[in-house]
């Protein structure tokens, strides 16, 4: 393996690799590993304790602080149920735009960031450069924190990390912040002409999505703050996108299961809002309880990201801003490891190739001219590292 693969060959092996979050991505970090050792890189792995899964990454360069850190996510989110024109874990192209599970969100960032990290090893860089990639961003950015805490004592500090989420190659400065729970509900079945004598689960839990609807209606109303009037919507939003539960529809459900999301715009305490969810969760509990005293509500947090806050002058964004020219504001609503870097200290920015409109969609696909102008900047950076 001692070839030096092109970005559209390296992204064609990656998307080949079906990492789905429920599943493994140790084959593919496996294959990202013997392809740097086979070009003299030394990688490094955080070898997560509790399930398949591996996060990797690598130095080239002088052995300094001060890299740029190239980072990526290895795992894409399910295709079930979705129609495919062609296998989403091949890249196909057509029309002007490369087709393929992950080629936007974000394998095609991470074949670049690859294809860079071999490319300066071979120009001698004199400023370090560094990739990263994570694996659970899909399902809460919850594989990037432990990753990030294991390059600490093993690789020279980077000082400007870029997350290649899908951002049109615009400097993207801010996001909001995220933190979920998962809620179960537990009742007390009786035949549904009783339900007096009974919990229903379902119905408990309306009480807390009905909760959700009206802190969106409150914050919807409420005028934003400077901050927060840069991010559409300007305001903290509540979700819940799945629900489950019950058994038959003469029976109070015992059990109701769903996920409550919340997304924090910056300069709002993300923790203050999970408090705020757990106070009226245990006031439907103290109602449930006052019918039949061993229902209850179990909350289990899922995940917590950090927002992305906007940095005076900051060392990423100006990197970015030289190479691609873009000098408008830009900010976005979902969440990254771009938070996560900068409460351990480094400058972070977003900037990646694609629209985040074709992430998670069936035939999902980036444009061709969207790859090219990321494999571009990716030339402008080896280049400015220094050779």
């Amino acid at each position: 393996m001692t070839d030096r693969l092109s970005p559209l060959e390296l992204m064609e092996k990656l998307v080949s690799f079906p990492t789905v979050s429920r599943d493994t991505n140790i084959p593919l970090i496996d294959w990202v590993a013997a392809y740097l050792g086979s070009h003299g890189i030394e990688s490094h792995r955080y070898i997560d304790p509790e399930q398949p899964k591996h996060a990797l990454f690598a130095h080239v360069g002088p052995w300094v602080e001060g890299a740029v850190v190239l980072s990526g996510h290895t795992d894409v989110v399910p295709i079930d149920g979705q129609p495919w024109d062609s296998d989403p874990f091949s890249v196909v192209e057509r029309d002007g735009k490369y087709y393929g599970r992950g080629t936007c969100d974000m394998k095609g960032f991470d074949a670049l960031a690859l294809w860079a990290l071999v490319e300066a090893k071979y120009a001698g860089v004199t400023r370090p450069l560094q990739l990263a990639l994570s694996f659970d961003e899909e399902v809460g950015c919850t594989g990037a924190p432990p990753m990030i805490e294991a390059m600490q004592p093993v690789l020279p500090k980077g000082s400007a990390v870029i997350v290649g989420e899908p951002s049109s190659m615009q400097a993207v400065t801010g996001h909001k912040g995220g933190t979920g729970f998962d809620t179960h509900v537990v009742g007390f079945e009786v035949h549904s002409s009783l339900l007096h004598t009974g919990v229903n689960a379902i119905m408990a839990g309306a009480k807390l999505i009905e909760w959700a609807n009206e802190m969106n209606t409150e914050n919807m109303e409420r005028k934003p703050t400077e901050l927060a009037a840069m991010f559409n919507p300007p305001f903290t939003t509540a979700h819940v996108g799945m629900i489950s539960g019950g058994t038959a529809h003469n029976i109070t459900a015992k059990d109701c299961h769903f996920a409550m999301d919340f997304r924090v715009v910056p300069g709002e305490d993300k923790d203050a809002w999970g408090t705020a969810y757990l106070k009226k969760v245990r006031a439907v509990e103290k109602q449930m309880q006052a019918v039949v005293p061993e229902t209850y509500i179990s909350v289990t947090p899922r995940f917590d990201v950090p927002a992305l806050q906007p940095e005076t002058e900051g060392e990423a964004e100006t990197l970015v801003r030289q190479i691609t020219g873009d000098n408008a504001s830009h900010k976005v609503s979902y969440g990254t490891e771009a938070g996560q870097f900068q409460e351990a200290g480094y400058s972070a920015v977003i900037c990646g190739p694609g629209s985040i409109d074709q992430a998670h969609q069936p035939n999902e696909f980036i444009e061709v001219s969207q790859f090219e102008a990321g494999h571009d900047f990716m030339k402008k950076l080896v280049a400015r590292l220094g050779g």
